[in-house]
């Protein structure tokens, strides 16, 4: 996919990876819508970003657990710029234990509703749009809780809500694969700690200590936490270079998941 004057959807963009992702595309040549709901002190910050870019730009303030807003969303992109090429479905709620405690029913549906039912809509809504375009692309965003849920390390981190809905994204992926193919692809990044989603400059890691950090840390092949690049590097091989990609999981976690097992030196047999 060659990106300039294409136009992407990116969802969660005020800040953090959204926004990353969202000015890597605008500087690369695309018009791009971005969403925004809270983190309302970040806004000017955002528009003073991506006007600096230079390009054609909407920003929309939408709550998107309001299914009916969604529609809504997806026409005032198509009235804006004409067309949707692709879709950074980048929205979740992740729950942690060491913010949250135990859960009220609230924090569970909130989980649920924002990391999967909306993923959903959003796609539904603007896959028309997208099949439209002839060369589609829609990256969904999940994260290793899907795979090692509240254990280890990060049991402090991942919540069991959060952990299901994760794990229902990679099906939503393969599905929407099918359904977009062969106009459309539809991949999935599944994300470790990375800074401002479950690693550095968030509030929960923030309250883990000194001890529990580490074992984070040590429980990850690359010994680090990721950076926003690592993730935008991710999306734009995804769009740009990997064209018989499609209904794929791109697991991207320093090596987090397969961290825990040890090993062994190999033995002198017997021979």
């Amino acid at each position: 996919m060659k990106l300039k004057d294409k136009v992407a959807l990116v969802l969660g963009a005020v800040k953090g990876i959204g926004r990353g992702i969202g000015l890597d595309l605008a500087r690369r040549g695309c018009k791009v819508a971005l969403t925004y709901f809270d983190w309302e002190e970040s806004l000017a910050d955002m528009k003073a970003a991506f006007a600096r870019t230079g390009r054609d730009h909407l920003i929309v303030k939408v709550n998107l657990l309001q299914t009916e807003k969604i529609q809504e969303l997806i026409q005032q992109v198509i009235d804006r710029f004409g067309r949707l090429d692709i879709l950074i479905n980048n929205i979740e709620r992740g729950g942690w234990p060491v913010v949250h405690g135990p859960y009220v029913r609230e924090q569970w549906d909130l989980e649920m509703e924002t990391t999967l039912r909306t993923k959903w809509w959003v796609f539904n809504a603007a896959l028309p749009h997208l099949k439209a375009s002839g060369n589609g692309a829609v990256i969904n965003f999940s994260s290793i809780a899907a795979i090692v849920g509240r254990s280890g390390p990060a049991s402090y981190v991942f919540n069991d809500g959060y952990s299901a809905a994760s794990r229902g994204i990679s099906l939503l992926t393969e599905t929407w694969a099918r359904l977009g193919a062969p106009q459309v692809r539809v991949n999935e990044i599944m994300l470790g700690f990375v800074e401002t989603r479950h690693g550095k400059n968030t509030r929960g890691w923030n309250l883990l200590s000194a001890e529990q950090k580490n074992a984070i840390l040590h429980h990850t092949l690359m010994e680090r936490t990721g950076v926003i690049d690592d993730v935008v590097k991710a999306v734009r091989f995804i769009l740009r270079d990997a064209s018989f990609m499609t209904g794929a999981l791109l697991r991207l976690d320093g090596g987090y998941v397969l961290g825990g097992e040890i090993m062994a030196p190999m033995p002198q047999g017997v021979l």
